[in-house]
């Protein structure tokens, strides 16, 4: 930390961090007139986060618009979990729980989330912000803030230049110390810290869409197997398919209640081995198929949100505003912060543009940014949730019933039994703020599965042309699709006053939305099975829904300022 008033240039917003975070704040202060400066330590934006990981759906749903209307560069949908929860792997002894799955013909076109790699995406949003007027400097980090009178009014670089700004948003992640050394934030202690082995597998599209579909797979088991111990030092086993790769991500959590620091590094060698060496369908299906192309490793807070003390912190002070993993706002059991990210960026962005306007980049001001951040319902169930944490617990009593009860109301379809209530509380905000939303959502759906059909992303990286696309004849089925669309769309504009006073009389009810799905999901859970059941019969119409959509033209599933190959790079 640094107290001067000594000038070297002067922006309005300074963002630290280009990650998925950073750029949604600094395109959204930019496209307000602020002047936005990204500071970003990688000589290229997303150079430390080559990992990948899956995006949950109420990211895109509820998060930017920019995002929610684009065409980001995703790997690969995702429909379902499928959990292997390992009792004995000698014996062969495993359980599955594929509950959480999409039927068909739903499934693959509505996703539970989007498989991604973090490099593309981040240098994807960067690019819009950059489009949007902010500007953008790598290979510069930042070392401390600077002070005026006790408050923040710029940072300093490594390089010792100084930046004066009027206020800072800090997204620079898990592991950037600039808000511990302002005062802001302490330490993250290493019971809320996991540490994750990630290996990268290069497999064919073909083989990877046979063997995986569009599931996720993941494993549980006891610890003393050494495969994918829930919480005692580890943490679980997950593998993601991407378009052509697959990644094996062996999570661990430090446990210190024993007074030592368990030797990771020895563990994840074991782990590593006896999987691919004892788990059948790895063995059987991946081994003969994959190359391993890459291993990282990666450290991210995960209970930051459990941890009392840490969640009481603020995420302000005068002059800076902390926003997704720099402010502990990842998901305790998804370990997944983009959309958590995404949602306080949104949200500093819109602070930060109120606190600039007003002449007021206060302490006393920039709360509002942290009453926003405890009312966001999404936010606070996603840094509350337990199961995860939990497991230790099934593992000390060796608890089988346990471990598979928090498995399942984890990453199983028990899952609704507390997300619901955020869930349709986020829904009704979003159409009670404008109900053609709904359309928006039904456009992104589809346009993200044409999109990974074809590769079609448009940031610079990208390795398909936009030209082509426009030029295909149109067919019955599109065109109805296209009217169907505008005419609800129309609807929804018509009845639009009645439609904001229903969302809004109906929003206190959705408090109650976990404890009816958990009264109904007795009833629920066997009809949902039943409808996965009927996949072989659904083929035909998802095949149908499949060729519609590959063969269709693109411009009819995008939001009208980009309908006709005409692509509003601001949007």
């Amino acid at each position: 930390m640094v107290d001067t008033i000594n000038i070297r240039d002067e922006y309005d917003v300074i963002v630290i961090g280009a990650g998925f975070g950073g750029p949604v704040a600094a395109r959204k202060c930019a496209r307000a007139g602020l002047r936005t400066l990204m500071l970003e330590r990688s000589g290229s934006v997303g150079e430390k986060v080559i990992s990948g990981l899956t995006i949950p759906f109420y990211g895109f749903l509820f998060g930017p618009d920019f995002i929610r209307d684009g065409d980001p560069p995703i790997e690969r949908p995702v429909d379902g979990i499928i959990n292997y929860i390992i009792k004995d792997i000698e014996k062969g002894d495993i359980d599955i729980d594929d509950s959480l799955r999409i039927p068909r013909p739903l499934s693959p076109v509505f996703a539970l989330g989007y498989n991604a790699y973090c490099k593309p995406f981040c240098q994807w949003e960067a690019e819009k912000a950059m489009q949007a007027g902010a500007e953008l400097r790598t290979s510069c980090t930042v070392t401390g803030v600077m002070r005026e009178n006790g408050k923040v009014c710029g940072v300093v670089l490594d390089s010792g230049e100084e930046i004066r700004c009027k206020l800072v948003i800090d997204a620079e992640g898990s592991q950037g110390l600039v808000a511990v050394k302002a005062g802001v934030r302490k330490r993250y202690p290493p019971e809320v810290i996991s540490l994750a082995d990630v290996y990268d597998y290069q497999m064919s599209k073909e083989e990877v869409d046979r063997i995986f579909g569009f599931t996720l797979r993941f494993c549980w088991g006891w610890d003393e197997q050494m495969l994918a111990p829930p919480l005692g030092h580890g943490n679980g086993l997950m593998v993601w398919p991407y378009r052509e790769s697959v990644h094996m991500c062996q999570d661990q959590c430090l446990r210190m209640d024993k007074g030592e620091v368990p030797d990771l590094k020895e563990l994840f060698e074991v782990y590593h081995r006896n999987i691919t060496s004892q788990l059948p369908w790895w063995v059987e299906e991946i081994a003969p198929r994959a190359r391993l192309r890459a291993r990282m490793w990666e450290g991210f807070e995960i209970f930051v949100g459990l941890d009392l003390e840490l969640r009481g912190m603020p995420n302000y002070t005068d002059g800076m505003i902390l926003i997704g993993d720099a402010a502990g706002l990842e998901n305790t059991e998804l370990c997944d912060g983009v959309p958590t990210a995404w949602f306080s960026a949104d949200i500093a962005a819109d602070v930060a543009i109120e606190a600039i306007r007003s002449g007021d980049t206060s302490a006393s001001f920039l709360k509002r940014y942290d009453e926003r951040i405890k009312a966001h319902p999404i936010i606070q169930w996603a840094i509350s949730g337990t199961n995860r944490y939990n497991l230790r617990f099934a593992q000390e009593k060796h608890d089988e019933r346990l471990l598979k009860k928090f498995i399942h109301e984890g990453w199983g379809l028990g899952g609704f039994t507390h997300v619901t209530s955020p869930l349709l509380q986020a829904i009704l905000e979003s159409i009670e703020k404008d109900p053609t939303i709904i359309v928006a959502w039904l456009r992104m759906y589809f346009r993200y599965y044409y999109n990974w059909i074809h590769q079609r992303y448009d940031y610079s990286g990208c390795k398909y042309e936009h030209k082509d696309i426009y030029s295909r004849k149109p067919m019955m089925a599109a065109v109805l699709f296209r009217v169907a669309l505008d005419f609800m769309e129309g609807l929804l504009r018509l009845f639009s006053p009645l439609i904001k006073i229903a969302a809004r009389f109906f929003k206190p009810a959705s408090r109650y939305g976990n404890n009816l799905v958990k009264m109904l999901m007795p009833v629920l859970e066997p009809f949902w099975k039943f409808l996965l059941s009927l996949e072989d019969k659904m083929e035909p119409a998802t095949s149908w829904i499949n060729r519609f959509i590959e063969e269709a033209d693109p411009a009819i599933f995008a939001s009208p300022s980009r309908r006709g190959g005409c692509y509003d790079q601001n949007l």
